[in-house]
């Protein structure tokens, strides 16, 4: 049988029609998405850019993980989690998560626990370049550095190329 799910990282926009395609079931009553997009603002800053930057390999296993762990607990059928990488223009889709469940409720819970998850797990980390600042730093997700127990400005692009 196919797999039902798509868990990808993407350096190319993405597409909310192939995620609700993806999950689309027969058996199944609801079809719950997320998409985040980047914002122009963060902390009173205007935000010129923002890219992101995985360690691949290891992101996608942590992503899979996920989406084994939201079956078990939610009763879902298929699940799609995609993570853009690189440069993300203001305005553009960062992250979908789009789930399929017999029942609304499954899949409203399993699209929130899962944003949540992915924030708080898999290593995924963002370059803010804001409109009055040369100087862009990478920072590890602030959600991942506290589930972590770790400041999270203390990661820089340094410690990601070792």
């Amino acid at each position: 049988s196919m797999c039902p799910d798509l868990i990808r990282l993407d350096n190319k926009p993405l597409s909310n029609d192939e995620a609700v395609t993806f999950v689309g079931d027969p058996g199944c009553g609801a079809i719950s998405t997320f998409l985040g997009t980047t914002r122009n603002n963060f902390q009173g800053k205007k935000v010129a850019t923002l890219s992101y930057e995985a360690y691949g390999g290891m992101a996608e296993k942590e992503m899979q993980k996920l989406a084994n762990r939201a079956r078990e607990q939610f009763a879902i059928s298929k699940c799609v989690i995609l993570h853009r990488i690189g440069e993300v223009p203001v305005g553009d889709i960062s992250v979908i998560i789009a789930v399929s469940a017999p029942h609304r409720r499954a899949a409203l819970d399993a699209c929130s626990w899962l944003i949540d998850e992915l924030k708080a797990n898999v290593p995924i980390w963002k370059k803010e370049s804001y409109h009055d600042s040369d100087d862009p730093i990478w920072k590890q997700n602030t959600e991942f550095a506290s589930r972590r127990g770790e400041d999270s400005s203390s990661r820089t692009t340094a410690s990601l190329q070792e």
